[in-house]
């Protein structure tokens, strides 16, 4: 398990896995970086072996009008949301195709069709981690690995702030999604059961996405709803 900053959270994530009979480690990189990237799977593969089923679930968000938004900031999100899952694919598709069976899974965001105002680098970040999902996943199919992303909407992560019951009414579901839930379907993505499964975007909002717009928790019609999940 990868993590950038937050270290005491990555010990307690392995803790979890660890009580349940699992085995897991936590390995500090910076997704945004080859090199650290290089260097986190030389110390993943030295001491569990190639790596066949990888997450990209790494993200981070600016948001800000475009007009206001500085390039460096702009590039920043590209360089974790897009550039990472890059990075990380390039790493671990070798291996894979090798082995002739391989399960990626990116994490994409409904925002990459309906942004909210202020969200131009993470919806274009979003938006190529979709493209980039579908290329791979042509360009590997006859090797037995597949690419797909999910797209989750609200999820009650902590990744917005303020977030409230009120956010959950607004939805179609009259609820956020809970973390399980999209683990659920990335679980299914990486499994056998998924083989046929490729280059596919799969939507999980409870029903966000469906319709033309929604109604914030303040009654005003918004296109879109901010995500959450990374």
């Amino acid at each position: 398990m990868n993590y950038n900053r937050d270290a005491k959270g990555a010990s307690a994530v392995v803790a979890r896995i660890e009580r349940q009979a699992g085995r897991a480690s936590a390995v500090q990189a910076d997704v945004a970086e080859q090199g650290s990237v290089d260097a986190m799977f030389d110390r993943v593969e030295e001491q569990l072996g190639p790596v066949l089923v990888l997450v990209n679930n790494a993200g981070t968000r600016d948001d800000l009008m475009a007009g206001f938004l500085e390039p460096k900031r702009f590039a920043h999100v590209l360089a974790v949301n897009l550039l990472g899952s890059f990075h990380t694919i390039h790493r671990a598709i070798g291996n894979m195709t090798r082995a002739r069976f391989g399960r990626i899974v990116n994490v994409s965001s409904i925002s990459s069709l309906r942004p909210l105002p202020g969200q131009s680098a993470y919806a274009a970040s979003k938006a190529g981690v979709e493209a980039l999902t579908r290329a791979v996943a042509v360009e590997v199919a006859r090797r037995g690995v597949t690419v797909n992303a999910v797209a989750p909407g609200l999820v009650d992560t902590g990744f917005v702030e303020t977030m409230n019951d009120e956010w959950g009414q607004a939805m179609p579901s009259r609820r956020v999604a809970q973390p399980q839930e999209v683990a659920a379907l990335i679980r299914y993505l990486a499994s056998q059961d998924a083989a046929y499964v490729n280059g596919a975007v799969l939507t999980i909002d409870g029903g966000l996405s469906a319709g033309l717009a929604i109604f914030s928790p303040r009654g005003r019609p918004v296109p879109a709803i901010d995500v959450i999940h990374e």
